[in-house]
């Protein structure tokens, strides 16, 4: 191992073997001897309680995860030629499995590409950031100033890019909330906010300012394609429609009629925009209402197809057992109100409902409602959001489409 400058923090016992495993990330508690020279944010060589090497990464004593690995190799130096070689490696692979979608995907998805706490997505010229960690925080200029000179090399131009730091997660890091258009070199920084793409050749408004994470969920693509492509003829409720974006897809697939449910007027203003900007309007209607108020007063055989799409409705392990109770909730009274031979899409966006436990969730509620499921596909979220299986916290999203029978 070469002299590398970088002061040494040792960990437990327990963290070696969770790094050893490949997870990136060790936790405060797990921290053994820390010199405390290296300021929050720095670069640090983590090492066993030996002594001998095994990562390097930032360190930040103000938050639960106190160190993030960057690295395993002890002779790779963290520099512009180290960020650069990532940067080429997320585009390529985005270039490759997105295809014709790379217009508008997410070109950086945290440690699945090695950028702890980094999300990037694009929006057709636009890229809008979200920062989660103190030490990508401090490179943050220099690797989306990279990262545009790596799509200009691909044919690809950037007008701008906005940041959406306003998350409350970044005070617990010891970093300031924000928003607005990063000052990148020779971009601009006074464009609009509000951004048109198409998506699986729908078009949307996205409200990159104000909209919820990045402005759009992207992780979600081909699922809606999915059900979409299903619903020619079916009479269709959209719940937590947000923007519309499951129901525009099954208006576009053919759907007799469309109904998109939200609690949010912005959300449903959003939503029937949308539907204007692709000329759906005559074939949708719009609610907003209470999903789990309204999905009661549902008449069985209303709808030939439901759609749940909701929040999270845990984001700690403390709660998953509400969560679960949610969950069932409004699957039990789909699967009630559903015709026979009806279509259910639904699925669970937090990372502490495993798969497990949402597929017995809806085998309790399917039992509870009396009806048999027939599966017709189980998906994830989109391939611009690679799961990493060495990092469970990769894989979020979980995606059934079945048939009441």
């Amino acid at each position: 191992m070469k002299p590398r400058g970088y002061s040494i923090v040792k960990i437990s016992r327990k963290a070696e073997a969770t790094v050893l495993a490949g997870h990136p990330w060790v936790y405060d508690s797990e921290v053994f001897d820390d010199d405390g020279v290296t300021p929050d944010g720095g670069i640090v060589d983590i090492t066993n309680q030996r002594g001998s090497y095994l990562a390097t990464g930032y360190i930040n004593r103000r938050s639960k995860i106190r160190l993030r690995i960057l690295t395993r190799n002890a002779n790779e130096r963290i520099d512009h030629g180290f960020f650069r070689r990532r940067l080429q490696r997320a585009v390529d692979y985005r270039r490759r499995v997105m295809g014709e979608q790379f217009e508008c995907c997410r070109l950086i998805f945290g440690e699945s590409d090695g950028f702890p706490g980094l999300t990037v997505d694009r929006f057709g010229s636009v890229l809008v950031t979200q920062t989660l960690s103190l030490g990508t925080e401090q490179h943050k200029m220099d690797i989306i100033t990279e990262l545009v000179q790596v799509l200009a090399e691909c044919g690809e131009t950037i007008t701008g890019v906005f940041e959406r730091n306003d998350v409350s997660v970044r005070t617990l890091e010891g970093m300031e909330q924000g928003k607005g258009w990063l000052p990148v070199t020779g971009l601009s920084t006074d464009g609009s906010t509000d951004v048109i793409i198409t998506e699986n050749g729908v078009k949307y408004h996205v409200d990159i300012e104000n909209g919820q994470k990045t402005g759009f969920f992207l992780d979600q693509k081909y699922n809606r394609q999915a059900v979409g492509s299903i619903a020619s003829g079916l009479k269709v409720l959209d719940c937590f429609t947000h923007t519309g974006s499951f129901a525009l897809n099954c208006a576009l697939g053919g759907a007799s009629s469309v109904t998109a449910a939200d609690i949010s007027e912005d959300a449903i203003a959003t939503a029937r925009s949308n539907a204007q900007l692709n000329g759906l309007e005559d074939r949708m209607e719009f609610l907003c209402v209470n999903v789990f108020d309204y999905l009661p007063t549902v008449k069985h055989g209303e709808y030939d197809m439901i759609i749940l799409d909701p929040p999270a409705f845990t984001k700690s392990r403390g709660t998953i057992d509400s969560a679960i109770r949610g969950y069932k909730e409004i699957n039990l009274r789909a699967m009630k109100a559903l015709s026979g031979g009806g279509y259910l899409a639904t699925c669970s966006c937090s990372h502490f409902v495993t798969d497990r436990l949402f597929c017995d969730m809806l085998r309790s509620a399917a039992a509870d409602a009396g009806v048999s499921l027939r599966q017709i596909e189980g998906r994830q979220q989109a391939k611009d959001h690679p799961i990493m299986w060495n990092v469970p916290e990769t894989a979020y999203l979980k995606f059934y489409i079945f048939q009441k029978m």
